[in-house]
Protein backbone atom coordinates (compact mmCIF):
# COMPACT_ATOMS: atom_id res chain seq x y z
CA UNK A 1 0.00 0.00 0.00
CA UNK A 2 1.14 3.39 -0.87
CA UNK A 3 0.46 6.69 0.58
CA UNK A 4 -1.94 8.89 -0.83
CA UNK A 5 -3.96 12.04 -0.29
CA UNK A 6 -6.45 10.54 1.36
CA UNK A 7 -4.29 8.63 3.84
CA UNK A 8 -4.81 8.50 7.88
CA UNK A 9 -3.41 10.67 10.21
CA UNK A 10 0.30 10.18 10.59
CA UNK A 11 1.25 8.91 13.89
CA UNK A 12 4.73 8.96 15.44
CA UNK A 13 6.89 6.27 15.78
CA UNK A 14 10.81 6.52 16.62
CA UNK A 15 12.99 4.01 18.41
CA UNK A 16 16.75 5.07 19.53
CA UNK A 17 18.90 1.66 20.73
CA UNK A 18 22.22 1.77 21.74
CA UNK A 19 23.39 -1.83 22.53
CA UNK A 20 25.56 -4.69 22.07
CA UNK A 21 25.86 -6.79 18.93
CA UNK A 22 25.10 -10.18 19.75
CA UNK A 23 26.42 -12.19 16.88
CA UNK A 24 28.09 -11.36 13.32
CA UNK A 25 25.38 -10.04 10.91
CA UNK A 26 24.27 -12.83 8.12
CA UNK A 27 23.89 -10.85 5.13
CA UNK A 28 21.99 -11.82 2.12
CA UNK A 29 20.68 -10.31 -0.63
CA UNK A 30 17.02 -9.72 -2.76
CA UNK A 31 16.98 -9.61 -6.17
CA UNK A 32 14.97 -7.08 -8.76
CA UNK A 33 16.16 -5.16 -7.24
CA UNK A 34 19.43 -6.38 -5.83
CA UNK A 35 19.48 -5.44 -2.32
CA UNK A 36 21.72 -6.17 0.71
CA UNK A 37 19.31 -7.49 3.77
CA UNK A 38 19.88 -8.84 7.41
CA UNK A 39 18.40 -8.89 10.62
CA UNK A 40 20.63 -8.65 13.96
CA UNK A 41 19.87 -8.98 17.20
CA UNK A 42 20.73 -6.01 19.80
CA UNK A 43 21.21 -6.26 23.33
CA UNK A 44 20.35 -3.51 25.76
CA UNK A 45 20.62 -3.07 29.32
CA UNK A 46 18.20 -1.57 32.21
CA UNK A 47 18.90 -1.42 35.63
CA UNK A 48 16.42 -0.12 38.45
CA UNK A 49 16.21 -0.27 42.24
CA UNK A 50 13.89 -2.62 43.57
CA UNK A 51 11.58 -0.62 45.84
CA UNK A 52 10.98 -3.39 48.16
CA UNK A 53 14.48 -4.48 49.07
CA UNK A 54 16.60 -1.31 47.54
CA UNK A 55 18.73 -3.51 45.62
CA UNK A 56 20.17 -2.79 42.54
CA UNK A 57 18.45 -5.08 39.63
CA UNK A 58 19.08 -5.60 35.91
CA UNK A 59 17.46 -6.97 32.74
CA UNK A 60 18.78 -7.53 29.11
CA UNK A 61 16.30 -6.89 26.33
CA UNK A 62 17.39 -8.32 22.99
CA UNK A 63 15.60 -6.44 20.18
CA UNK A 64 15.24 -8.22 16.81
CA UNK A 65 16.21 -5.26 14.16
CA UNK A 66 15.74 -5.27 10.37
CA UNK A 67 18.37 -3.60 8.21
CA UNK A 68 18.37 -3.19 4.71
CA UNK A 69 19.93 -1.34 1.84
CA UNK A 70 22.84 0.58 1.86
CA UNK A 71 23.24 0.45 5.90
CA UNK A 72 23.79 -2.88 5.78
CA UNK A 73 26.92 -2.77 2.93
CA UNK A 74 28.41 0.26 4.87
CA UNK A 75 28.20 -0.49 8.61
CA UNK A 76 27.58 -4.09 9.05
CA UNK A 77 29.58 -5.85 6.24
CA UNK A 78 32.37 -6.33 8.53
CA UNK A 79 30.69 -6.05 12.16
CA UNK A 80 31.84 -8.23 15.11
CA UNK A 81 30.07 -9.32 18.24
CA UNK A 82 29.92 -8.12 20.67
CA UNK A 83 30.75 -4.16 18.91
CA UNK A 84 28.35 -1.15 19.96
CA UNK A 85 25.56 -0.34 17.57
CA UNK A 86 23.42 2.96 17.66
CA UNK A 87 20.42 2.29 15.92
CA UNK A 88 17.11 4.83 14.94
CA UNK A 89 14.20 3.02 13.29
CA UNK A 90 10.53 2.24 13.32
CA UNK A 91 8.63 -0.42 15.55
CA UNK A 92 7.49 -2.71 12.61
CA UNK A 93 6.04 -6.25 12.16
CA UNK A 94 8.16 -9.07 10.34
CA UNK A 95 5.40 -10.18 7.79
CA UNK A 96 7.35 -13.37 7.06
CA UNK A 97 8.20 -14.49 10.95
CA UNK A 98 5.19 -12.28 12.34
CA UNK A 99 7.86 -11.24 15.15
CA UNK A 100 7.70 -7.93 16.16
CA UNK A 101 10.39 -6.37 15.09
CA UNK A 102 12.17 -2.65 14.79
CA UNK A 103 13.28 -1.31 11.14
CA UNK A 104 15.91 0.29 11.17
CA UNK A 105 16.33 3.73 9.33
CA UNK A 106 19.91 4.86 10.96
CA UNK A 107 22.75 3.08 12.16
CA UNK A 108 26.59 3.78 13.27
CA UNK A 109 29.05 1.46 14.58
CA UNK A 110 31.45 1.56 17.52
CA UNK A 111 34.20 -0.63 18.67
CA UNK A 112 33.81 -3.49 21.38
CA UNK A 113 33.21 -1.47 24.96
CA UNK A 114 30.69 -1.30 27.60
CA UNK A 115 28.20 1.74 27.58
CA UNK A 116 25.21 2.61 29.10
CA UNK A 117 22.66 1.48 27.30
CA UNK A 118 19.69 3.70 25.28
CA UNK A 119 16.60 2.00 24.85
CA UNK A 120 13.72 4.69 23.87
CA UNK A 121 10.89 5.34 22.09
CA UNK A 122 8.44 7.58 21.08
CA UNK A 123 5.13 7.48 19.94
CA UNK A 124 1.62 8.35 19.57
CA UNK A 125 -1.40 6.84 18.41
CA UNK A 126 -4.78 5.30 19.27
CA UNK A 127 -6.10 3.92 22.70
CA UNK A 128 -8.07 1.06 20.52
CA UNK A 129 -8.80 -1.15 23.73
CA UNK A 130 -10.21 -1.24 26.95
CA UNK A 131 -7.59 0.12 29.79
CA UNK A 132 -7.57 -2.54 32.47
CA UNK A 133 -6.07 -0.78 35.64
CA UNK A 134 -5.35 -1.93 39.05
CA UNK A 135 -3.70 -2.00 42.26
CA UNK A 136 -0.85 -4.17 42.89
CA UNK A 137 0.29 -5.30 46.13
CA UNK A 138 3.03 -2.72 46.81
CA UNK A 139 -0.38 -0.51 46.65
CA UNK A 140 1.25 1.22 42.99
CA UNK A 141 -1.49 1.82 40.53
CA UNK A 142 -0.83 0.16 37.17
CA UNK A 143 -2.74 0.54 33.93
CA UNK A 144 -2.85 -1.91 30.75
CA UNK A 145 -3.63 -1.08 27.29
CA UNK A 146 -3.01 -1.34 23.13
CA UNK A 147 -2.21 1.52 21.33
CA UNK A 148 -2.29 1.00 17.77
CA UNK A 149 0.02 3.26 15.46
CA UNK A 150 -0.04 4.17 11.95
CA UNK A 151 2.33 5.42 10.32
CA UNK A 152 4.52 6.00 7.02
CA UNK A 153 8.20 5.01 5.93
CA UNK A 154 10.11 5.21 3.19
CA UNK A 155 10.34 1.20 1.37
CA UNK A 156 13.94 0.82 0.32
CA UNK A 157 12.75 -1.85 -2.13
CA UNK A 158 10.54 0.25 -3.82
CA UNK A 159 11.38 3.81 -2.99
CA UNK A 160 8.04 4.37 -2.33
CA UNK A 161 6.25 5.47 1.19
CA UNK A 162 4.56 2.65 2.59
CA UNK A 163 2.08 2.41 5.37
CA UNK A 164 2.41 0.52 8.62
CA UNK A 165 -0.14 -0.26 11.14
CA UNK A 166 1.08 -2.05 14.38
CA UNK A 167 -0.32 -2.67 17.74
CA UNK A 168 1.45 -2.80 21.02
CA UNK A 169 0.29 -3.57 24.53
CA UNK A 170 1.38 -0.03 26.61
CA UNK A 171 1.96 -0.86 30.89
CA UNK A 172 1.60 2.46 32.58
CA UNK A 173 2.31 2.91 36.49
CA UNK A 174 1.81 5.18 38.79
CA UNK A 175 -0.22 8.47 38.73
CA UNK A 176 0.02 8.71 35.28
CA UNK A 177 -1.84 5.20 34.86
CA UNK A 178 -4.65 6.82 37.59
CA UNK A 179 -4.74 9.68 35.11
CA UNK A 180 -5.18 7.60 32.12
CA UNK A 181 -7.78 5.30 33.60
CA UNK A 182 -9.93 8.33 35.02
CA UNK A 183 -9.68 10.72 31.72
CA UNK A 184 -8.61 8.59 28.39
CA UNK A 185 -11.69 6.93 26.31
CA UNK A 186 -11.25 4.61 23.05
CA UNK A 187 -10.15 6.51 20.01
CA UNK A 188 -7.94 8.91 22.23
CA UNK A 189 -5.15 9.57 20.69
CA UNK A 190 -2.11 9.18 23.11
CA UNK A 191 1.28 10.02 23.01
CA UNK A 192 3.84 7.90 25.03
CA UNK A 193 7.42 7.89 26.22
CA UNK A 194 8.97 4.79 27.19
CA UNK A 195 11.42 1.91 26.42
CA UNK A 196 10.96 -1.41 24.71
CA UNK A 197 10.21 -4.69 26.44
CA UNK A 198 9.17 -7.99 25.59
CA UNK A 199 7.08 -10.84 27.21
CA UNK A 200 8.54 -13.82 28.75
CA UNK A 201 6.16 -15.95 26.48
CA UNK A 202 6.98 -18.26 23.10
CA UNK A 203 6.72 -15.26 20.59
CA UNK A 204 8.65 -12.78 23.11
CA UNK A 205 6.13 -10.47 22.40
CA UNK A 206 7.16 -6.69 22.32
CA UNK A 207 5.26 -4.33 24.55
CA UNK A 208 6.34 -0.83 25.52
CA UNK A 209 6.88 0.32 28.99
CA UNK A 210 5.60 3.85 29.76
CA UNK A 211 7.48 6.27 31.54
CA UNK A 212 4.76 8.99 30.75
CA UNK A 213 1.50 9.30 29.54
CA UNK A 214 -0.01 12.34 27.45
CA UNK A 215 -3.69 12.92 26.57
CA UNK A 216 -4.21 14.79 23.55
CA UNK A 217 -7.02 16.12 20.80
CA UNK A 218 -6.33 16.51 17.18
CA UNK A 219 -6.82 20.32 16.01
Amino acid sequence: MTMTHSAPNHHTCSVTLLGNLVAVPEVRYLANPAIAVTEITLATTHKWQDRKTKELKEWTSFHHVKVVGDLVERCLTFAKKGELLLIQGYIANNKSTGDDIIHATSLERFAKGYSQSINQVIVSGVLSSPVKFMMTEHNRPFANFELTIEHFALSEQSNHQVAHQVKRQINLWGNAANYLNNHAAKEQTIIIEGRLAYANDQQKSQFIEANSCHLVNLA
